[in-house]
């Protein structure tokens, strides 16, 4: 039923600074681009989708909404992260091409299957390019690497949810006073 991915949508901060680091930094070229004026909804807006190009045919897609709040930050990689498949050669080109252009750029990570390197894009997303070891099919194989073994493993073992520090309970001086009611009270008969 799935034939694959035709694209990943995120927002981003402006067009064209987004546009710079995918078309022109990393080599996907802008495909489409069109302007939302009315949402499926019938409200107004002024909405720029654009879609940047894979070699095999799927897309990475913006929008740039200028009339929706969206708060940026930074994100972390197990947050979230958008991992593109490169050539072992190609991997070593980014690296340096990064660090002559001054993008934040990380790496080379060895995860046993892959090499990575991670930048960060103008809109905080941290993008991993990624190049297969000659193992890696063998190591993506479910039958050969056990995943439903250990997801199984996992749950049962899994770490406890860190839980925010609660407040201590205000002491009973600190309280504010009960209101009295503003309605008599109802006398039985």
């Amino acid at each position: 039923m799935i034939k694959g991915l035709h694209h990943n949508a995120y927002r981003c901060r402006d067009s064209e600074e987004t546009r710079r680091f995918y078309e022109d930094f990393l080599g996907l070229p802008l495909a489409n681009a069109f302007v939302i004026r009315e949402t499926k909804s019938g409200r107004r807006t002024a909405v720029l989708h654009s879609f940047y190009r894979m070699d095999d045919g799927s897309c990475l897609a913006f929008f740039e909404a200028p009339d929706r709040p969206f708060e940026f930050k930074p994100q972390h990689d197990y947050d979230l992260h958008i991992a593109l498949e490169v050539d072992k050669e190609s991997l070593q080109r980014m690296l340096e091409k990064g660090k002559a252009a001054g993008v934040e750029v990380r790496g080379v990570a060895d995860h046993g299957f892959i090499h990575s390197i991670y930048f960060r894009d103008p809109n905080g997303y941290v993008i991993e390019l990624t190049a297969k070891h000659g193992d890696h099919e063998r190591a993506m194989d479910p039958a050969a690497n056990g995943a439903r073994r250990e997801l199984d493993s996992w749950q049962r073992e899994k770490p406890a949810p860190r839980r925010a520090a609660r407040k201590p309970p205000r002491a009973a001086s600190a309280r504010r006073p009960l209101r009295a009611s503003a309605r008599p009270a109802r006398r039985r008969t």
